[in-house]
């Protein structure tokens, strides 16, 4: 297989496949599936989007994100406390009252609740399987029947994804807030236990191998990529990769994607986990609620310092 596998989930177990997903998560943490089931809800998330960021900039700035309300439409995220050129929308279970809905597209709210459920399902069954991946490359054969941590669908969130070819803010705009730099999302680690992406076929996504460097991770028709997050490494003892990713700008053609974050349950404690046999954690444990105000924080405006990351909760040697 290729060094980012695409996995059929109907033959997701056979012995052959496993060590592709483990090969995958030891190396860049990246991989796609084939066979997900949930095609209608992605063709829905894709229609309500396009209609979303092609409205008039005052309707989308009418549920901008705030200091204190991380959720809805944002134009000025930072990474490395560097600008990426792009738009967002940030969302939660839809239920939630801390959720942001615009009035228009009218069919908007419906759609993203439907691709939400549908996400949240396919990523826990995504979740077990990078586990059997795991247990079958340690040799541990119980952890499967253990108490394995899983994703909570009400602190996970989604997010759509607009980078356009030029910077959306105007010029006075631009003077007021840190540089565009030099990527259209800069490298980085997803927070959580792991991210399902929807990507158009625009291309742009890499990630860094440890034994190739920066790869491109193709579109692929019909498939929806799978990356590790930082919550998975600790979990794992730095066994499995939280996957360094970042896009390339745009040239000439605008890019759409669409991640789900599987996040851990709101009381979690990010420790590596005694079920998996390790001996020396190489990580300290820590919250994750402490650890995700400090990346939200971080992504919202430059606090003069380097973004938090896992490291900083790493055990000397």
């Amino acid at each position: 297989m290729s060094a980012v596998p695409t996995i059929d989930l109907a033959q997701a177990t056979e012995p052959k496949t496993l060590q592709a997903i483990d090969a995958a998560c030891r190396d860049h943490g990246f991989f796609l599936l084939r066979g997900h089931g949930i095609d209608t809800q992605i063709q829905q998330m894709w229609a309500q989007a396009d209609a979303f960021f092609n409205q008039p900039r005052a309707a989308k700035l009418s549920v901008g994100r705030t200091a204190t309300q991380p959720l809805g439409y944002y134009d000025r995220e930072l990474t490395k406390q560097k600008r990426d050129l792009k738009e967002v929308f940030d969302f939660t279970l839809p239920s939630k009252p801390v959720n942001q809905w615009p009035d228009t597209p009218a069919q908007f709210k419906p759609a993203l609740e439907d691709f939400y459920a549908a996400c949240s399902d396919l990523a826990e069954t995504t979740l077990a399987l990078v586990f059997k991946a795991l247990a079958d490359s340690i040799g541990e054969a119980a952890v499967t029947n253990l108490a394995l941590p899983q994703g909570d669908t009400k602190t996970s969130n989604a997010r759509l994804n607009y980078y356009p070819v030029s910077d959306p803010l105007s010029a006075d705009e631009q003077q007021k807030t840190t540089a565009l730099g030099d990527m259209a999302l800069h490298h980085h680690t997803d927070p959580g236990v792991l991210t399902l992406l929807l990507q158009d076929n625009t291309g742009g996504l890499q990630t860094q191998s440890t034994a190739d460097g920066w790869i491109d991770v193709p579109p692929q028709p019909g498939t929806v990529v799978v990356n590790l997050g930082d919550a998975m490494q600790v979990w794992t003892n730095d066994h499995y990769k939280a996957a360094v990713h970042r896009v390339t700008p745009m040239r000439g053609k605008a890019r759409y994607s669409t991640p789900y974050f599987l996040n851990p349950r709101a009381d979690a404690i990010l420790e590596p986990l005694p079920a998996l046999g390790f001996t020396k954690p190489r990580y300290r444990a820590f919250s994750w609620k402490e650890y995700i105000t400090h990346r939200i924080d971080d992504n919202f405006a430059d606090l003069g310092a380097e973004d938090t990351q896992i490291s900083h909760y790493r055990l000397s040697a």
